[in-house]
């Protein structure tokens, strides 16, 4: 697939909801992004010898820089849609997969079917991923719905206390069977690796977008509570059940094909809360587009820190998804 026409595609979708003039905005910048994910690299492609189709630089293309695109466009649209999920589901804003214990899990999770699965396969470590992180999850919501919080910002600290259990659990088993090495990867996203044959997972995102958008008017009611779903003829825990699933395959796709990526899925909608509100079923393409636009300028940031060489975009989404985070907070306190 063609990286600019997939571009154009997800561009597209988005534009008939919100404010037009906004949107074409962030579909222009997304456009651009995508042009510049595609040009950067430590290898110089020759436009003039691109179209023979059999030059170094239509491999390059072909092989390695629309792939990647394709991966970051996807992994920062279902992280962002992990997000609003979550947000939704615990009804806090402060809540994501790297604040709920969901990301570390799933690396948990991966471990195991490498001890326990004689062949391990990308399907096997997904499956072990997503139960370990759909476990997860309950168990962190019925975490946060036991203990009544007064401050809202009290909930994303449990959940990184939770994650660092889980993440030292991880650590202990990999140590105790001498698979510490193969955990190295999923510490922090890198996209350096992601080439043609080597990224075809991270489809999958494309199906959960889609569910996601037909359960959003569902997913904007349990986000009003427990209360007013059953009131309006809905069964809360099915629904977030669903929810807390479409969660668990996006992150799990995401840690095996690139690693842990944080605070993507709780800043973008955030950000996009604040401007368009809280309706899934009109601010989910905005959140989408927003998640894979800031996951290309934390990528082109990395890709021109320190070029030729590049920053894994864990530390780069990290450090920017942080400052954003506290800004947030601090917000909170007004």
């Amino acid at each position: 697939m063609d990286g600019t026409k997939f571009a154009i595609c997800i561009g597209f979708i988005t534009l008939k909801w919100g404010t037009p003039l906004m949107q074409f905005g962030l579909f222009f910048i997304f456009i651009l992004l995508c042009i510049c994910s595609l040009l950067l690299g430590a290898e110089q492609i020759q436009w003039s010898t691109l179209f023979s189709f059999s030059h170094e630089s239509w491999l390059t293309l072909t092989a390695s820089r629309i792939p990647r695109l394709i991966t970051i466009v996807l992994t920062g649209i279902g992280l962002a849609v992990c997000g609003v999920i979550l947000q939704h589901i615990v009804r806090n804003k402060f809540v994501e997969p790297e604040t709920s214990g969901g990301l570390d899990a799933a690396k948990l999770g991966i471990l195991v079917s490498l001890t326990l699965v004689p062949v391990t396969s990308t399907l096997s470590k997904m499956i072990f991923a997503i139960i370990f992180c759909f476990i997860a999850s309950l168990i962190y919501i019925a975490i946060i719905r036991r203990i009544r919080f007064r401050n809202t910002v009290l909930v994303p600290v449990i959940g990184l206390m939770y994650g660092s259990v889980l993440s030292a659990l991880a650590e202990f088993y990999a140590y105790r069977f001498n698979i510490l090495q193969s955990m190295q990867g999923w510490l922090l996203g890198d996209f350096s690796k992601i080439v043609q044959g080597h990224y075809e997972v991270i489809y999958i995102i494309f199906p959960i977008v889609v569910l996601t958008y037909l359960f959003a008017h569902r997913f904007t009611v349990i986000g009003m509570g427990e209360e007013m779903a059953s009131s309006l003829g809905l069964s809360y825990a099915a629904i977030a059940a669903i929810g807390l699933m479409l969660v668990a395959i996006t992150v799990s796709t995401t840690v095996i094909t690139v690693g842990a990526i944080p605070f993507v899925g709780l800043v973008v909608p955030n950000l996009v809360a604040l401007k368009y509100g809280e309706n899934l079923a009109k601010t989910l393409p905005i959140v989408a587009l927003g998640g894979a636009s800031l996951l290309l300028v934390c990528d082109i940031l990395g890709r021109s820190i320190i070029y030729p060489f590049e920053v894994p975009i864990g530390l780069t989404a990290g450090g920017v998804g942080g400052i954003i985070f506290l800004i947030l907070i601090l917000r909170e306190f007004r």
